[in-house]
């Protein structure tokens, strides 16, 4: 079975500080992907390059402290691509691609950040200008390969993939146009979500985020936001699903999936 998990740290030396790298030398994934690492080159030089035989591939932003994504995998990749051709959302670090391919499979396992639109109308505009561009390099990426996209898609999907659904219709993360989005993504777009495949019911036990005012955790007040969406073939090898909660490494909780192929 190939582990693949997607958590995002917000910032990498915090999370490491809280104990990330012991439940990996546990948990034992073939490939993590990581979102808001919030480092620089230099600050990753000598520490963070990789987690025991996890090597790390990272998409820094332009901005210190900042967003940046990575993926830790213990298979060499045969290509590695940074960016997906922005001229806006590139700078600020939220894709890489890792492709493993052979003669008779082209797959690619890629680590994605969303922009969050909660700060204000510009940075939703923002959102909405990714997510329109965005799509169709999806769809021009599924119509060649193979592929699963983990990470943190500041989306919450439907009304059962966050606690307080009601009073959310109007705040980003949970209004129809990403709803919307996402829908499209699913259908048209033939991704699959793989955790609701596997858990096509489930509510309190879905969430992936928690907001850090009041006791959002402690009461589990939570939203879906991270996700693997993958195409069909990928996704129908899909055989477990955890989000592991018995540790506290960032506001978002990893979530794994366990596939049933080799690299």
């Amino acid at each position: 079975m190939f582990k693949l998990t997607s958590l995002n740290l917000n910032g990498i030396r915090s999370a490491t500080s809280k104990g990330l790298e012991a439940w990996l030398m546990q948990a034992q994934p073939d490939c993590i992907c990581v979102q808001e690492v919030k480092a620089q080159a230099p600050d990753v030089a000598g520490r963070f390059e990789s987690f025991g035989d996890l090597q790390g591939h990272f998409h820094f932003a332009e901005k210190k402290g900042y967003s940046g994504v990575a993926v830790y995998t213990k298979h060499a990749p045969s290509d590695v691509r940074i960016g997906y051709g922005s001229a806006e959302f590139d700078a600020e670090g939220r894709y890489v691609e890792l492709r493993f391919d052979t003669p008779s499979r082209k797959f690619s396992i890629i680590s994605a950040y969303f922009p969050s639109g909660s700060s204000g109308e510009e940075r939703q505009a923002a959102k909405f200008r990714f997510l329109a561009e965005f799509y169709p390099h999806l769809q021009q990426l599924r119509a060649a390969r193979e592929l699963v996209l983990c990470g943190d898609l500041n989306i919450a999907h439907q009304e059962i993939d966050l606690k307080n659904w009601k009073g959310n219709k109007k705040n980003s993360g949970f209004l129809p146009e990403e709803r919307a989005w996402m829908s499209k993504t699913l259908s048209e777009g033939g991704l699959v979500d793989v955790y609701r495949q596997l858990e096509p019911t489930a509510t309190d036990d879905c969430y992936t985020w928690w907001s850090n005012r009041g006791q959002a955790y402690a009461k589990n007040v939570g939203w879906r936001l991270d996700y693997h969406l993958a195409t069909p073939a990928l996704a129908a090898t899909a055989q477990e699903v955890a989000i592991y909660k018995a540790e506290k490494f960032s506001d978002h909780a990893p979530i794994t999936v366990g596939y049933d192929f080799t690299l």
